[in-house]
């Protein structure tokens, strides 16, 4: 029915609330006041972020645990650039955002007013859709639309900018329904081809990534995996679509690969590929497969029907949501898996090797010891715990050596966004309040967004945080050593206290040396989060010579010296 007459700011506040929005983050800006002001008497929690790559990773972060838009809320110009970083990360990693930007008048339009961009131009290939409203009465419709494509096929972020005058505009105008995400479904035939591939392998793989998964599409290809004994691997950072310690799960398909695994997947004579692009970071730089014609028998299943090959052409191409295929599969009579079937113990053998203490801290003269860091983590928290991290060196003690729970224990960013691992956290203890989160960042990966920690502090999220500090920026210096031996430049940093930073902002803090102090400290933070509902910090200051866990800086120079003679 036609509503009565209404503010832009007004009708915009109405159509998120019909679209099931509870939560909103971003930056206040005089660009949006008008929204501001219907949020007042809204249903909506605007959580106020400190800086707008924060309140955009919060949105993202908000989209990956719970299938819905996080809708983030920013001013023009400068708001808009800094919140660019969560809607690149969004589009990488396959999220539903909606990002408003509050914009210049109409009346200002195209003289390059103050903060004046054109939004169309400047998110054309970060997003689905950029769209500028410049009247109130089509907001309804617009915002039918943006949730539509954010949510439908291949989710991803939508921008829209609010010109400041047509916010504050009057209009009568209907509102619309609920969106209704729109996903694929597989043939009858495809099903049965797939069968028949599947019938006819010796040495077939399952590999699970990418977004529409649902805790039901996940139970359903376990059922798959079961019946036809397949061994399970994941994508980069998607590492949470089926129990780590579930008897199939073999390992993930990413940075660091074990060797052993990637050797299977090259050896494989049939991959099923459920979710992934199938980009850069999951293919081993494209080693994995050849392009564009692999060397495995390949089906590829995918939400977006022009992400199928577009790199790779595999023999049986698959457009559809992850839910639908899924349900499709556990109801396929199951194959004859006597020829691969003792493949999986022998992979989860060698996952399980894998996951032992590394070389450099086997001889117990590091004072701390990350490897079992990780292991106190597993040990004290609860196996629904959420792992969050940015990008960096020291997220391969999560990848390689933390045992994921099932699905939306794991949120990190496929594109590498550094600062993503903080915001992430707390947007996970503000939706999520039940569960225990436990953020993994590296010192200048913290620094990036550590600000947010006082929107944590405000908003009762009781947050762990690690911070790794080995005082460089860890990754880069890698490469330095690895390519320009001994020629140290850009890389070292001085760091605060982070600690006692932590306590400024109203957290609780500690610094750890040793790995003797890790477990009580993690006690003791988990304690104070979970009571007080506050965040807590854990600095583990360690010897930066520790760069991963497979070798040294030092070793690394070495055998790069070595290879220069």
């Amino acid at each position: 029915m036609t509503q009565p007459s209404r503010t832009g700011g007004q009708i915009l506040v109405d159509a998120l609330q019909i679209h099931g929005v509870d939560t909103a983050f971003g930056v206040p800006g005089e660009s949006y006041l008008d929204v501001l002001d219907a949020l007042h008497e809204s249903r909506i929690r605007f959580i106020i972020n400190r800086q707008e790559g924060g309140a955009a990773f919060m949105a993202e972060a908000y989209g990956k645990l719970t299938g819905k838009p996080g809708i983030c809320f920013v001013t023009r110009g400068p708001g808009a650039t800094n919140a660019s970083i969560g809607v690149h990360t969004a589009y990488q990693d396959s999220t539903p955002l909606i990002l408003f930007i509050g914009q210049v008048g109409n009346d200002f339009v195209d003289r390059e007013a103050f903060q004046e961009i054109d939004y169309r131009r400047m998110y054309g290939q970060m997003a689905k859709w950029v769209a500028q409203i410049d009247r109130a009465e089509r907001i309804p419709e617009y915002l039918a639309r943006a949730f539509q494509v954010a949510t439908s096929g291949r989710p991803g972020p939508v921008v829209l900018a609010l010109p400041e005058d047509m916010l504050i505009s009057l209009a009568t105008v209907a509102d619309t329904r609920p969106y209704q995400p729109v996903q694929a479904s597989p043939s009858a035939s495809q099903l049965d081809r797939l069968r028949t591939m599947l019938s006819e392998a010796k040495r077939p793989l399952l590999l699970l990534g990418g977004a529409t998964w649902t805790p039901q599409a996940c139970l359903d290809l376990q059922r798959f995996a079961e019946a036809n004994h397949l061994p399970v691997a994941c994508a980069f950072r998607f590492q949470d679509l089926l129990d780590n310690a579930h008897p199939h799960y073999i390992g993930d398909v990413g940075i660091g690969i074990n060797p052993q695994l990637a050797a299977r997947v090259k050896q494989a004579d049939l991959v099923i590929a459920l979710g992934p692009r199938l980009g850069e970071m999951t293919t081993g730089g494209y080693t994995l497969f050849d392009a564009p014609v692999p060397r495995q028998r390949l089906v590829h299943v995918h939400a977006d029907a022009e992400e199928l090959g577009s790199v790779y052409q595999a023999e049986l191409m698959i457009n559809s949501g992850m839910a639908q295929v899924c349900a499709m599969l556990a109801a396929l009579a199951p194959v004859d898996a006597a020829a691969w079937q003792a493949s999986v113990p022998e992979a989860k053998a060698e996952l399980a090797a894998y996951q032992q203490r590394p070389p450099i801290f086997q001889d117990g003269q590091a004072p701390l010891d990350l490897w079992q860091v990780t292991q106190d983590i597993m040990a004290q928290a609860p196996r629904d715990t959420i792992i969050t991290n940015g990008a960096g060196n020291y997220a391969s003690w999560a990848h390689r050596f933390y045992r994921y729970g099932g699905l939306r224990t794991q949120l990190a960013p496929t594109n590498g966004a550094m600062g993503y691992g903080v915001p992430a956290g707390i947007a996970a203890k503000i939706v999520q309040p039940q569960r225990t989160v436990i953020t993994f960042a590296g010192d200048g990966d913290y620094l990036m967004n550590g600000q947010e920690l006082a929107t944590a502090v405000q908003y009762g999220a009781g947050v762990v945080i690690i911070v790794f500090n080995n005082q460089m920026f860890g990754t880069i210096r890698m490469h330095q050593e690895r390519d320009y031996p001994g020629r140290v430049s850009g890389t070292t940093l001085h760091n605060p206290d982070f600690a006692a930073l932590a306590q400024a902002y109203g957290a609780h803090g500690e610094v750890v040396n040793t790995t003797q102090e890790f477990a009580p400290a993690l006690r003791r933070s988990l304690a104070h989060a979970a009571g007080k509902q506050l965040p807590a910090l854990i600095e583990l200051r360690y010897d930066g010579n520790l760069i991963t866990p497979n070798a040294t800086l030092e070793t690394i120079r070495a055998q790069a010296e070595k290879a220069k003679r």
